[in-house]
């Protein structure tokens, strides 16, 4: 009985960390791209973000989206209100201007404002070299996310050079990943 426990505890715990985005910080992305190209996919939050709270939640957990972005992505969380350093084309970015005292609100990050961040959340992707794609503001669900993940995955983005192109690319999106 005591061997069944561990090995129901062991699968347990192997299948509720299969359903986590693996998480790092963007120092370690560049770095990981140096040797295993891929893109970067960048959860841009804030700790006071009402709905940045609800896309981890619904969006991050949603075993679809865990599975596409641990498989295609390098995975960044970072907040844009925060202290960390972040070393991006020969130039290092800080917030100087944080007050840890501070509740709510506090300093934009400067690479926030150098990524050119108006609201959050903001999904923000970079390709295999760590050069900018595009930020994607506000909340989405799985759904309103897979066409995202998959038209960056797979380069179609390169291809939507206008608004028509991009809304013929909407109305033809199938999507496969559920609630």
């Amino acid at each position: 009985m005591k061997n069944l426990l561990y090995l129901f505890g062991f699968f347990f715990f192997v299948s509720a960390s299969a359903q986590e985005i693996k998480w790092m910080s963007m120092n370690e992305a560049l770095e990981a791209q140096k040797k295993t190209p891929k893109k970067i996919f960048m959860d841009v939050y804030t700790n006071w973000c009402g709905p940045c709270k609800l896309l981890d939640k619904r969006t991050f957990h949603n075993k679809d989206v865990v599975a596409y972005v641990n498989k295609n992505f390098y995975a960044v969380k970072f907040n844009a209100e925060g202290t960390e350093e972040v070393h991006y084309n020969d130039f290092t970015y800080t917030n100087p201007n944080y007050n840890p005292d501070r509740k709510g609100r506090n300093s934009q990050h400067f690479f926030a404002n150098a990524l050119k961040i108006s609201g959050y959340p903001s999904i923000v992707f970079f390709d295999e070299k760590g050069k900018l794609i595009a930020p994607v503001t506000g909340f989405k669900t799985p759904q309103q996310l897979e066409i995202y993940l998959k038209m960056v995955h797979q380069d179609d983005y390169k291809k939507l050079t206008s608004a028509e192109a991009w809304q013929s690319y909407e109305e033809s999106f199938v999507g496969t990943f559920t609630n």
